[in-house]
């Protein structure tokens, strides 16, 4: 998906033609940064509407290695191009699905008091993709109360971990305890959906121990079919070999 199509995407997602106020919230988070340690989180104030970052706080270089500079001249076409490829599809999902349920099932009164949470993989000042966990607090709301700034905490994962694509949505309640109103799981999604009936027969027999010249006298096709629809299987589900798509199937037995 070109950036063009995303850009598109996610101003669809997050319309508004509101003008809202930031010099109050910005004011103070610059204040806190301040006094905000090293770690490996760090935290942007996001503008859905001009598709821009208002402030990004010290901790981003010292995460991914890129200048704070970057991040301000480029905004969110610059962050989204450095997102795996892989990942753009569900990322957008997982948004428009949390804007539909905030619009659809939260009260107008009590969209300030969402938080939301998502995760992609994202590549670093050295290419290598990380994993990043991304924590959204709504800020200001336009007229029709749909979140427009945000507060974004971003965590930062090592490479080497998998993680399935996934959103949630809390709610702070009445006791100031965020309880979980929406979750779901987009790579999971993606698997299910994703798999042609085909690749599915295929993927039944790797299961059973099947080699590529047996699996192809069972379907009638040749081994080197077997082996063009194994490696497109590895492909679409970001594995690396027949060991690792076995264990995910044990896991995941919806995909067959």
């Amino acid at each position: 998906m070109i950036l063009r199509d995303i850009k598109l995407a996610y101003q669809d997602i997050f319309e508004s033609y509101d003008n809202p106020s930031l010099e109050k919230h910005i004011e103070k988070i610059i204040e806190l940064d301040a006094y905000w340690p090293y770690s490996s989180t760090f935290f942007c104030i996001t503008n859905t509407q001009d598709l821009s970052f208002e402030y990004i706080s010290k901790n981003m270089t010292s995460c991914i290695g890129i200048d704070r500079a970057e991040f301000h001249k480029g905004g969110m076409k610059y962050f989204w191009s450095r997102i795996h490829p892989d990942d753009v599809k569900p990322w957008l999902k997982a948004l428009n699905d949390l804007m539909d349920f905030t619009l659809d099932t939260i009260s107008e009164e009590k969209r300030k008091q969402m938080s939301y949470t998502w995760n992609y993989r994202f590549k670093n000042a050295r290419g290598v993709y990380v994993n990043i966990i991304q924590n959204t607090t709504p800020l200001v709301l336009d007229s029709q109360l749909k979140p427009i700034i945000g507060l974004a905490h971003y965590t930062v994962l090592d490479h080497q971990i998998k993680l399935d694509i996934t959103a949630t949505a809390k709610l702070l309640n009445d006791k100031n305890e965020y309880e979980t109103k929406y979750f779901n799981n987009f790579s999971q999604k993606l698997l299910t959906n994703g798999i042609s009936n085909r690749e599915r027969d295929i993927i039944r027999l790797l299961l059973l121990n099947k080699s590529s010249k047996e699996i192809g006298e069972k379907l009638n096709i040749s081994s080197h079919t077997v082996d063009t629809h194994r490696r497109n299987i590895l492909k679409k589900l970001q594995l690396s070999s027949t060991g690792e798509l076995i264990a995910l199937i044990k896991a995941n037995k919806a995909i067959i």
